[in-house]
């Protein structure tokens, strides 16, 4: 994908409601998309891609998709925002929320806001796929025996900082007392597990 047009190929049968059956936006940066729209048209479905919110609506707009997938952050808006829009074009899209940067917080929310799933990146595209066609929880998945780490701790807390400031990396280290390098250092870390 180069810069922030949409792309699409491949072609599947027309489903009911939106676009075709198998019609999936992925709204994600350049490398996200490069890597993850071949494997995803390998596998039938039919690709738009968009690096923005605003970009995704337009998309969107004129023929709403079965499946999206979205990323948290996205240069103009949250991808919690972009849930919400995706949905009143057409509450029936299924939509699976990727991102390097997880938390408690976002990915309650995501769910609550109607995203079918939360994944954690790097991720394969069978794993985005089972997601996006998966219904109702799993009530076997795994339960920790130990809490947080204090470093997951951190980072949840930093998460829910910035989500409060809608993303704005200075407002969110004027609120946490630390000086915006230090903040951007540790965003760009990837969480500690647990």
């Amino acid at each position: 994908m180069r810069g922030d047009e949409e792309q699409s190929t491949g072609s599947v049968a027309n489903g009911n409601g939106n676009g075709s059956a198998r019609s999936l936006l992925l709204v994600h940066d350049e490398d996200v998309c490069d890597t993850l729209m071949p494997a995803l048209e390998a596998r039938g479905f039919t690709v738009r891609v968009a690096s923005t919110a605003t970009r995704a609506l337009a998309v969107a707009r004129r023929e709403p998709p079965r499946f999206a997938v979205v990323a948290l952050r996205l240069p103009d808006a949250s991808g919690l925002r972009l849930i919400a829009a995706l949905l009143e074009e057409d509450a029936t899209t299924r939509i699976v929320v990727l991102t390097a940067y997880p938390s408690i917080e976002t990915a309650v929310e995501a769910i609550k806001l109607g995203a079918v799933h939360y994944l954690v990146r790097p991720v394969s595209a069978d794993r985005v796929i089972a997601a996006l066609l998966r219904n109702g929880g799993d009530p076997d998945a795994p339960l920790h025996e130990r809490p947080m780490s204090v470093h997951r701790v951190e980072w949840e807390y930093i998460s829910h900082v910035l989500q409060e400031n809608n993303g704005n990396i200075t407002a969110t280290a004027r609120a946490l007392s630390i000086h915006r390098r230090t903040l951007q250092r540790k965003l760009r870390k990837h969480p500690v597990a647990s």
